[in-house]
């Protein structure tokens, strides 16, 4: 919403837009969130970041770029402000079924053939990693819960769902959308876990919301996470915002999380030249995907 100043509205009340940022604020904002994030603001997205600080710094009467960004760094609410300025740098537009041929692969590719591996009974874990508001672990979850239910009796799943934005994990706690967002779910699945609220809105169903826990977690601090092994993790359009570097470390933490036989799934062009000793690349053209390798026989 945008908030307009009303003619009443007295001089001494009255908000004035920041000058322009120089290059060496500029520089210093990217440093920051480069820091404490991973991603990587290229000078093309200035007007991107000044739009945004300016919007937050009239919300908190702030009138200087310096004023505010020291208030992060040096105050002790500084983290609590950081929090709600990383929600706003970070994009969280999406939608159900975004990639339809990768959740297409899972359903009709992976989980057979994860079945046909494994004894009931079975817990499969799956990892969305940068899930913003929850349409892509919801889909997941609308894919795995259809596939076991049909005589798959003993396996089960539960995925964790990661953002940093702790805002947007709130918002995809509640699991309500705009119908917009839903609109790629296929007719009976969408009959089968989407529930009307109104005529713009709709409720992920609970059986869904049940298999799925929401968790913030930083892409630089991968290596800590006690997340566990994964059959199945899905990076997508999360690490078109690092550096070459920065990617090919957070690939390599993901895949340090992989169970044998497990597949990482990323995004078309996101990454090139990387390589894992222990995966494999999936031979398909819908999809950019990897898989670790089985434990030999007699392996630990």
């Amino acid at each position: 919403m945008v908030m307009r100043e009303q003619p009443h509205e007295s001089a001494s009340w009255r908000y004035t837009a920041p000058a322009m940022m120089d290059d060496d604020q500029f520089q210093q904002w990217v440093a920051l969130l480069e820091q404490r994030t991973g991603i990587a603001l290229p000078e093309a997205r200035k007007t991107f970041l000044v739009t945004k600080l300016a919007i937050r710094m009239r919300e908190l009467g702030v009138k200087e770029y310096q004023e505010y960004f020291n208030r992060i760094v040096a105050t002790a609410s500084g983290q609590v402000e950081w929090e709600t300025l990383v929600d706003r740098l970070t994009v969280h537009e999406t939608r159900f079924f975004r990639d339809a041929q990768a959740l297409q692969y899972i359903r009709d590719n992976y989980l057979p053939q994860l079945v046909k591996n494994h004894s009931a009974p079975y817990t499969t874990n799956v990892w969305s990693v940068g899930c913003a508001t929850g349409e892509e672990p919801y889909s997941l979850a609308m894919v795995l819960e259809s596939f076991f239910g049909q005589g798959c009796t003993g396996f089960y799943f539960g995925i964790t769902a990661s953002d940093v934005s702790r805002a947007a994990l709130q918002s995809a706690r509640e699991g309500r959308y705009h119908r917009h967002r839903v609109k790629n779910v296929p007719e009976l699945l969408a009959r089968r876990y989407l529930q009307t609220v109104d005529v713009e809105h709709v409720q992920v169903n609970p059986v869904l919301q049940q298999h799925v826990c929401f968790v913030p977690i930083n892409m630089l601090e991968l290596n800590e996470q006690k997340v566990g092994q994964m059959d199945i993790i899905v990076c997508q359009n999360v690490l078109i915002y690092f550096k070459q570097d920065r990617r090919q470390k957070v690939l390599d933490a993901l895949a340090n999380h992989l169970k044998p036989g497990g597949i990482l799934i990323l995004g078309p062009g996101e990454v090139i030249g990387w390589s894992h000793p222990q995966l494999t690349t999936v031979n398909s053209q819908t999809l950019t995907a990897y898989q670790r390798k089985p434990v030999a026989a007699g392996g630990a």
